[in-house]
């Protein structure tokens, strides 16, 4: 679930749904916290990182200007552990890594759609990208 302010195009990720086969969780925990760091780097990815470059040099050389996403950003999360037996893991498990941040973009992007019916290709969706979308929409 988004929300877009169509005065800014600033878009806030309300609930994020994370479903992933992990085959048997042997921490369910540590699980939980991979799957979670998992979306925080795709939620950068989709709204907010992004090197710049100008004239070959980089213009956000530093945490002040790339903004990453903190714990402090993120929306509420649900996880949905769907436990299977991969008889190629060990005792069953599949690896989970930060399997969650490639799908993220993904739902952000549709989800905006779905909020204000605008399509955008290219991430981050920042307020800018947001906002030039919802303008191409109108003429």
């Amino acid at each position: 679930d988004v929300e877009v302010d169509t005065e800014t195009g600033q878009v806030k990720v309300l609930k994020l749904v994370c479903a992933k086969d992990i085959g048997r969780a042997i921490n369910p925990m540590a699980v939980e916290g991979q799957i979670e760091g998992g979306a925080q780097m795709g939620l950068g990815y989709a709204l907010s990182e992004e090197v710049v470059v100008k004239e070959g040099k980089v213009m956000n050389p530093n945490f002040v200007d790339y903004r990453l996403f903190t714990s402090a950003d993120m929306p509420e999360i649900e996880n949905i552990l769907i436990e299977s037996n991969d008889p190629e893991g060990p005792f069953g498990a599949k690896g989970i890594g930060e399997m969650g941040s490639s799908c993220v973009a993904a739902a952000v992007t549709n989800a905006i759609y779905d909020a204000v019916g605008v399509r955008l290709t290219q991430a981050p969706m920042t307020p800018e990208r947001v906002l030039a979308a919802l303008d191409a929409l109108e003429k």
